[in-house]
């Protein structure tokens, strides 16, 4: 429950935040909504305009490795308001040990769910506020663990301010399935409430260079349904015998809450080069899952690339 009373805690911190902002636009400027990569439209002399990013990321911990294409389509309006859609495709390739302690391996690719997202941006002079509320749409395949089967939604607020080179930040959200991509590319699909919280600090060592380190909690309530990425569907994988996470027994599995629950913390470096392509690397620890996982992700701005060659600069 301690994640529910965080989550709590900063939403209600949103409306002492938002308030004054709403009261009064005051015009300073802030990061705009964008796709999922970082944000990397600049606020001065603001245009509306098309957005189109490229994201590429994976994870590999022990029970496999998981990486996707994602392709986001979007319109910012504002420096407070943009909207995006997008279709992700995963390749997933598992390695379940079976009762001699040996690899299976599985593989299997596929489209993800669609999704829509509305994002907002609200500076303050106490602190940087977003929110992201988005929608999914099950397109992707449930034997495959590509999908949950059923709509989704989630809702994030994300708060910062900056002390020099120090920027704490912090992260609270609700949603019936747990973001894919939270923490790091999950070796499963999850349907159930939940509510997950981050919390930690970046330093800006150089301009293009950030380190971060963080803890993260997620909290589920009720039934939930976990399906594998990593376990294709009618071929469990020998020696299962209730060893291991949940994902890595069977391809789609049913219970209380705790089968869905996950705390731990991560470290990571977002490297930008420039104002094109943004480079990230990561570590993180799960303490329920047991999990030590690699991360990587690569986003381009392909809208920006296009108007640069098109301009000739």
């Amino acid at each position: 429950m301690r994640s529910l009373y965080l989550c709590a805690a900063l939403l209600a911190l949103q409306c002492i935040v938002l308030t004054p902002r709403l009261r009064a636009q005051s015009g300073a400027s802030a990061s705009e909504p964008t796709g999922n990569s970082a944000d990397t439209i600049s606020t001065a002399h603001f245009t509306p305009e098309f957005l189109w990013t490229e994201q590429f990321s994976g994870s590999a911990n022990s029970e496999g490795r998981v990486t996707s294409l994602d392709s986001t389509l979007g319109y910012v309006f504002s420096r407070n308001f943009g909207v995006d859609a997008g279709l992700p495709v995963y390749f997933v390739h598992g390695t379940i040990p079976n009762d001699s302690g040996a690899a299976v391996s599985t593989s299997n690719n596929g489209i993800g769910d669609g999704y829509a997202q509305l994002r907002f941006s609200f500076p303050t002079p106490l602190l940087n506020y977003k929110t992201v509320l988005t929608g999914t749409v099950p397109t992707g395949s449930t034997a495959n663990g590509l999908s949950t089967g059923h709509p989704t939604y989630d809702w994030t607020n994300h708060f910062d301010r900056a002390f020099g080179r120090w920027t704490p930040f912090a992260e609270a959200g609700i949603g019936n399935s747990i973001p894919s991509d939270f923490i790091f590319n999950r070796p499963y699909a999850s349907y159930g409430h939940e509510a997950h919280v981050q919390a930690g600090a970046e330093y800006q060592v150089l301009e293009f260079l950030g380190l971060s380190v963080s803890g993260y909690d997620l909290a589920p309530w009720g039934s939930q349904t976990i399906f594998s990425r990593v376990v294709t569907k009618g071929t469990p994988p020998p020696g299962a015998g209730g060893r291991g996470p949940v994902f890595g027994q069977a391809n789609q599995t049913t219970g209380g809450a705790g089968i869905a629950a996950d705390s731990g913390f991560s470290v990571g470096a977002d490297i930008s080069p420039g104002s094109l392509v943004d480079f990230s690397l990561g570590y993180s620890h799960s303490v329920q899952l047991n999990l030590d996982t690699f991360s990587f992700g690569i986003g381009v701005n392909m809208s920006r690339l296009l108007r640069r060659v098109r301009s000739g600069s």
